[in-house]
């Protein structure tokens, strides 16, 4: 039985308040358009990052492959790193589904891609070449904020070679905690924006896609024909809502208690912390008690994931600082 989830802030349930707001929600026909809560969202949303319009969709897979493909077409290709979840996570939908080639790059350690191996991707207008159309970037990886600086530098570089620009912004708000700014500062110049309600926002399900008018609305018929047009979804955008309006602020506590949880681990001659910019943070175990631990954890009912080679820890609202100290303390016994 898990008593402490750290396995991934998808893991989050809604609240009894959030729970309340769905179960109150006004609905219409998403599909034909009349649902009001959904248009709160999506309004919410775009206002929020700073853009236009918004387009609720069940998830962030869909929301980012509706993206890639309003910005490309059959043949074109996009430009995005080799760990980025548009490119590695997505089980290749953007090929299988839309047409487009990915071109990944390597990253570098701090998560983001070299501007020289960017431009050297594009291809020239040569008859040989898929059609280099869209720079796609991930503002937080592996639990790190790309610095806001490096994001404009890229963008730039994207707009002098005539590429659109998309955010996989699934954490933004986690990224602009971090980073002490407004999410329109994280998204801006970025042509469309990803971002997901069910991590840490806590909502049960659902992303919202902004962006300039034009390409929401291609991306609102891709995401038709994708089979994301819901009927009265209202009762999802609320949780949705719910989230923008109450979970974003509380996300400093996050990343206060994948602090202190990173602090406590260190304390361990075994375990290798690499400190978290974010609520995530990488802990490698030495290989002669790696498997023991693990059994340790699951047995006392922590869960971990491992991923990149080590365990992933994520803090998020349904961990908060009492259970990290007593997820500290099942640790320690471990090792006494």
């Amino acid at each position: 039985m898990i008593r402490y989830d750290f396995r991934s802030d998808t893991v989050t349930r809604p609240s009894p308040a959030m729970r309340q707001a769905m179960a109150n929600a006004e609905v219409g026909d998403d599909v034909f358009g009349d649902d009001p809560t959904v248009k709160r969202l999506e309004e919410t949303a775009a206002a929020m990052l700073g853009k236009a319009a918004g387009l609720f969709l069940p998830s962030g897979t869909q929301s980012n492959l509706a993206a890639l493909m309003a910005h490309c077409g059959r043949g074109d290709e996009y430009i995005v790193g080799q760990m980025a979840h548009c490119y590695r996570w997505e089980a290749g939908g953007a090929a299988v589904l839309g047409s487009i080639q990915p071109q990944p790059i390597a990253h570098l350690a701090d998560g983001t891609l070299a501007l020289a191996d960017i431009q050297a991707a594009i291809k020239p207008d040569d008859p040989h070449f898929a059609r280099t159309r869209l720079l796609a970037l991930e503002n937080t990886l592996g639990g790190r904020a790309l610095p806001l600086s490096y994001m404009r530098d890229a963008v730039d570089l994207a707009r002098r070679h005539g590429l659109a620009t998309h955010l996989d912004g699934a954490r933004v708000f986690n990224a602009a905690t971090a980073l002490g700014v407004p999410a329109a500062e994280v998204a801006a110049g970025f042509d469309t924006v990803s971002v997901c309600l069910s991590k840490g926002l806590g909502a049960p399900v659902g992303s919202v896609l902004v962006g300039e008018a034009d390409l929401i609305t291609r991306a609102r018929r891709i995401r038709k024909m994708l089979g994301g047009g819901l009927r009265q979804v209202g009762i999802l955008a609320a949780a949705g809502l719910y989230a923008l309006e109450h979970n974003v602020g509380r996300l400093a506590d996050d990343h206060a208690n994948a602090r202190r949880l990173a602090e406590g681990l260190s304390a361990f001659p075994a375990l290798t912390v690499t400190p978290p910019d974010t609520n995530i943070l990488f802990v490698a175990v030495a290989s002669d008690v790696a498997d023991a631990f693990n059994a340790h954890l699951k047995a006392h009912g922590v869960a971990v994931t491992s991923t990149y080679g080590m365990q992933r820890w994520v803090t998020h609202l349904d961990v908060d600082a009492a259970a990290v100290d007593a997820a500290l303390e099942i640790v320690a016994a471990f090792f006494r």
